[in-house]
Formats: C-alpha cells, structure tokens, sequence
C-alpha cells in the first residue's frame, strides 16, 4: 500500500546484503558480546546513514519510509546492527534539522558517506523521560564551551561520534530554555567512553556512557541557539527514536515469525509437523496479524512524514504497538518452542532478548500512552512533524498519489 518500486528494489538489496554480509557475523556477536566494529563501518558505508540527509550533502534523500525499511531489513538478521543503524540515523537528526549551514556541510556528508557514526546523548541516571531533570552542564568561557556531566545508554557509544550531547546551560527556573545541545569529537581533551558492559541482548551494538570532565569545545559546535537543547532532544526523538525503534521492533519481529514457521514445520509430534496442532496454528496466526498490524502502522507513520503531515499521534501509537504486539508475540513463540527455545543452539532465544531492549528508549510504552492521553486531553505540545517535516520530505513527483497506490478496476 505505502512501498513503491523504489522501495521494494531497496528492501532487496539490503535484505540480501544482510543475509550476505551480516548474518555470518551473528554467531561472533553473541560469542564475544564485544562491540562490532567490523560489521558497524561495513553497513555505514553502504551509504544508509544518509536515507534521510538531503542530496545536496551526500545523503540519499530517500525519506523515512525507506529509512524504516533500511532498519527493519538490517534487525531481521541482526537486532543489533538494526539498532546500530537507528542509532546513527537519530545521531543525524540534530544537525539535520537545527544544524547551521556550514554545519551541515561539514558533518552530514561524512555521515552520509559512513565516515562518521554519530549519537544522541540526553539519558541520565536521574533524568530518563524528563529531559529537564539533568544534571550535566556547560559554561561558557570566551569563544569555547567547558562541558561536565555524564550521560548513560548512548547508542553508538564506542563507535567514535560525533557525539550530540544535550547539556544544562542555563537555571532550572528557565525551564525549557535552559538546555542546549552541542556537537563533542572523542578526541577532546576531558572527554572518555566509559568502556563496554555486556547487556541482556543487541550484542555486537555499542550501548554505553559518557564521560565529560572539562571538556572544551569551539563555541562553533553547538546546535541550533542557546536554549534549544530540549527541542533539539524532543524532536529527535519523536521524528526519529520512536520510528526507528519501531522498524527494529519490525524486524525481530518478522524473524520471530519465519523462525517459529520453520520450527513448527520442522519438529514432527506422533509423525505430523508440529504445525498441524490447531493450537500452534492459532498462535501463528496471532503472531502473523501482530506484525502485519505493527507494519501498517509503522509504514503509515513514516508515509505521512514523508509526506509532510503532521503525525506526531501515528508515530507514538506505531512505537507503542509495535513493541507491546512484538512483546506478545515473543510469549506466543516461547510456548510453541517450550523447552528448545531455551536452547543457545537456536536463534530464537537471541531474538526474545533482543525484544526486551526497544521499549525504553524514546519512552517506554507507558510514556507514549501519556503522550496520547495529553493529546486526547487538548494538553500536546504541538506537533514536532509540522514543524520540522518540511526538510525531509520528499518532492510531491516522487510520492505516488492515492489513485496510484490503487489497483485498477
């Protein structure tokens, strides 16, 4: 409904790329549950970091549907360089949209061209939901910024940056104006990656902290104005994080589905495949319409960003289920493999610890219920997609109308 041939001839491509490149490196990821280097630079430079960047600085202008599909064809075979690349793509979002021009010239081509792997940092140990509760900070001092603070559960924490850190610069009283965001290098002086702590699943993906102890940056490398942290954060979350996360929830997803029909059509119970049992069958069924159910909303979602409508609504209700119908389908394959998808043998247990790690970044499904509730309430804040969508949405030549999606009469 959503895909056009375009999209499809990309969903092919990084799907066999997936199964060429990644999936043999899978097996190595679990066993050392270090970060993959290797497998990281080898995706960014096939040029899908820049889905999303605009032509004019190297990326591919593709949009966010393309984008979603990118991420859902890399998670199906490897949960952790799906993340790695939403990671990567939320990392671009900052200076793509409040990015100054000079900016923009300096760091997207060479995130489009896989030189560079960006993040976000915003999550601290007191201050998760709350951006305003942080505690990290800056002074500024002449032409340069002195930084200080930690930051926790950075994607692409080890991967070497640009790494988009949000920061007090103000008084709390300020309240939203008090935040800022800025652009740190790795190599500065002060600065230091916490090293690597194994997680429950994503292994192969760096997840980690940061360190800042008097960390002097060009004034230069901050993001958008003085006071724009929080919405540097917020956007990048809601346009971005919660579509992102989505498409990776989308591909455990779909690989929990092809690894549970091979199962069922493989394991034989009194000489018939286990499939047979009306209560396996059921419970395909289920997993099967949760997916399609979560796709269609994800791909709607990221159709109207494409588009240029405001949908901050579809993109909170498509993270939310698309996690919650992931959760209960993980539930749904463990009793139909009961005891052997218990096993290290079998992708399966992978796959259901992988599940666990998308439901807290971005919000956790109850703070996306909150979202919804202030929406339904008349309490939002505005519609972050109307205000920022235009910069990535695609030309009106290259989104097909309606009429055309519809099959002929």
């Amino acid at each position: 409904m959503f895909e056009t041939d375009d999209h499809k001839s990309l969903r092919e491509t990084v799907r066999s790329f997936a199964e060429g490149e990644i999936a043999p490196r899978v097996a190595w990821m679990e066993s050392a549950q270090t970060v993959d280097v290797q497998s990281s630079a080898l995706i960014a430079r096939q040029g899908w970091l820049g889905v999303t960047i605009p032509s004019e600085y190297g990326g591919m202008g593709a949009g966010h549907l393309a984008k979603t599909i990118v991420i859902e064809e890399l998670a199906r075979v490897s949960g952790a360089m799906g993340a790695m690349v939403q990671a990567s793509q939320l990392g671009a979002a900052k200076i793509i949209h409040y990015g100054t021009e000079e900016q923009k010239r300096l760091w997207l081509p060479r995130i489009a061209s896989g030189d560079w792997l960006p993040t976000i940092a915003v999550t601290e140990e007191e201050s998760g939901g709350n951006v305003l509760d942080m505690r990290a900070s800056a002074r500024r001092d002449g032409d340069y910024w002195v930084l200080n603070g930690r930051k926790k559960y950075v994607g692409n924490s080890h991967l070497g940056g640009p790494h988009g850190v949000v920061v007090r610069t103000g008084a709390e009283a300020a309240g939203s104006r008090s935040l800022s965001a800025f652009l740190v290098e790795d190599n500065r002086v002060g600065f230091q990656v916490v090293p690597h702590q194994p997680s429950l699943g994503l292994h192969g993906f760096s997840f980690g902290d940061l360190v800042m102890d008097d960390v002097r940056i060009p004034a230069d490398n901050m993001i958008g104005s003085e006071g724009d942290g929080l919405a540097v954060a917020y956007s990048s979350s809601i346009l971005y994080g919660r579509p992102n996360l989505t498409a990776v929830a989308l591909g455990i997803h779909q690989a929990l589905l092809e690894e549970t029909v091979r199962f069922a059509k493989e394991r034989r119970r009194r000489d018939e495949p286990l499939a047979k049992l009306p209560t396996i069958e059921q419970r395909i069924g289920q997993i099967n319409e949760r997916l399609m159910t979560a796709r269609t909303l994800a791909y709607q979602a990221a159709h109207m960003l494409d588009h240029g409508q405001a949908c901050d609504d579809e993109l909170i209700s498509a993270k939310y289920r698309g996690v919650e119908s992931l959760m209960e389908s993980v539930l749904a394959t463990m009793k139909i493999h009961a005891a052997a998808g218990l096993r290290r043998d079998r992708c399966i247990e992978r796959l259901v610890r992988d599940a666990f790690h998308i439901d807290a970044p971005a919000g956790t499904g109850d703070i996306q219920l909150r979202r919804l509730g202030e929406s339904a309430l008349g309490q939002g804040k505005g519609q972050w997609s109307c205000r920022l969508v235009h910069v990535t949405a695609l030309p009106p030549s290259s989104v097909p109308s309606e009429a055309a999606q519809e099959p002929a009469a």
